[in-house]
């Protein structure tokens, strides 16, 4: 039995992680704490939790966690995680972030985009970008894993066969994402009241969101050179879910027309159990995929452009449920464990 504690279980990825470690018949949550004014036990914050959980969630107490757990979950906000780390891989635990702390490897980018000094160079050198379809076998062997982002990891799914493939042009790649409010985390703001979202739709942080980094730096190692996209997020009056639709242009020697391309999206995922390509023409939406851990991808072949929709849900395959798969990869569990 694997015993793992989760840090920073009163926000939503945190609560999503438990109720999907709960259905996990190899594992036992042995540790929950966040930041509260006060203990108090987790079924009485979130009462769905009542008489399957009773654990008290209070401060993390980075000794006791380690005592208590084989591996730590961090579902912490931004620029917290990476003084917390380093103290946990020294205890020799294995650890996986769902912040931005360990994403990007440029410690300059990070602070541009974060505002904060990176405080742990060593150990971001030595994480791993957990997108299990790009890095399965690094994923495996690792210490710390690099959560992807919501973003990012329904933006890189999208045209990574396109771009390992060399069929489009890396330097035109426009990334036009819709999110639900939950991707930006459990907080009190005007710009999150009921009144301010319900019956609109915005764009925010036009091609400056933190996420940009994050993908452009993927989407180059893909593509073998320098690319930057253009990245437009928006919010959706909606709890959940990711509807990304991606502009590609194709280059000289893309020639595939689109039951062709369909073809060869399935044969690049063929083995990847999260990653359903849609037949041509089916294109998906948020119903098909929240509440799972699936990203659905569908391909839409307008002569010299490449139109692809990709649909994920924002909390499970952007967040809690890709990091249980990271940890199934890294114990060697069966991937869909707790996930199907």
């Amino acid at each position: 039995m694997l015993n793992v504690s989760v840090v920073g279980a009163t926000g939503y990825a945190g609560e999503e992680l438990i109720s999907i470690l709960l259905a996990h018949p190899q594992v036992r949550i042995t540790d929950i704490s966040a930041k509260i004014a006060k203990p108090q036990k987790i079924s009485a914050i979130f009462p769905k939790f009542k008489g399957r959980i009773e654990l008290v969630c209070k401060e993390p107490d980075i000794k006791e966690i380690a005592a208590k757990s084989d591996l730590v979950f961090l579902a912490l906000p931004h620029t917290v995680s990476m003084d917390i780390v380093p103290a946990l891989l020294k205890s020799g635990k294995r650890v996986i972030d769902l912040s931005a702390d360990y994403r990007i490897k440029n410690a300059s980018v990070y602070e541009k985009f974060y505002a904060k000094k990176h405080s742990d160079a060593v150990n971001l050198k030595d994480s791993v970008y957990g997108l299990p379809e790009l890095y399965r076998v690094k994923i495996k062997d690792a210490k710390l894993i690099a959560n992807p982002g919501c973003y990012p990891t329904v933006s890189i799914l999208s045209v990574a066969p396109l771009l390992a493939l060399g069929m489009v042009d890396a330097d035109s790649v426009i990334v036009n994402a819709c999110s639900g409010v939950t991707g930006a985390g459990r907080k009190i703001a005007e710009s999150f009241l009921f009144s301010e979202i319900n019956e609109d739709f915005r764009a925010y942080k036009v091609n400056n969101h933190q996420h940009a980094p994050e993908i452009n730096q993927e989407l180059s190692k893909l593509a073998g050179k320098k690319t930057e996209i253009i990245f437009v997020p928006h919010l959706l009056p909606l709890n959940r879910g990711i509807l990304a639709t991606v502009y590609l242009k194709r280059n000289g020697q893309s020639k595939e027309s689109g039951g062709k391309l369909t073809e060869l999206y399935k044969k690049f995922y063929k083995k990847e159990p999260f990653v359903r390509i849609r037949e041509e023409g089916d294109l998906p939406r948020l119903k098909d995929v929240v509440g799972s851990n699936f990203c659905d991808i569908g391909i839409s072949d307008c002569g010299e452009n490449i139109i692809i929709i990709a649909a994920i849900d924002n909390l499970l395959k952007g967040a809690s449920g890709q990091a249980v798969q990271n940890m199934n990869i890294m114990c060697g569990f069966p991937e869909g464990t707790s996930l199907t």
